[in-house]
């Protein structure tokens, strides 16, 4: 089992960064990645990142503005969102899993929210 406890989010500016952290304890899964699911919308996968080489994906839409990474040394994953936009308001949720073809998730984190102010 592991525990992962996301901060970092709030109400933020159109045009501003954001950096995301989510910590875990208990057992080490092998990749670890960001959801995000905003209000009336389905949970979209956000990005992924593999813990010991800490090799990264991206979704299409993520491409760019968005920057996963970890600190293996206080097990953490961090999710860097640049350029904010009122559409990336959303709760974002850390997860643990594995990955494939996909990103499979095991555990989850209970969500942090952003708020995007026009």
């Amino acid at each position: 089992q592991v525990q992962l406890v996301e901060s970092g989010g709030g109400l933020v500016q159109a045009g501003g960064s954001l950096r995301l952290s989510c910590a875990a304890s208990g057992r080490t899964f092998g990749s670890y990645a960001w959801f995000r699911q905003a209000p009336g919308k389905e949970r979209e996968f956000v990005g992924a990142i593999t813990w010991s080489a800490g090799r990264t994906y991206y979704s299409d839409s993520s491409k760019g503005r968005f920057t996963i990474s970890r600190n293996n040394a206080n097990n953490t994953v961090y999710l860097v969102i640049n350029s904010l936009k009122p559409e990336d308001t959303a709760v974002y949720y850390c997860a643990a899993g594995t990955i494939a073809t996909t990103f499979r998730p095991q555990q989850w984190g209970q969500g942090t929210q952003v708020t995007v102010s026009s």
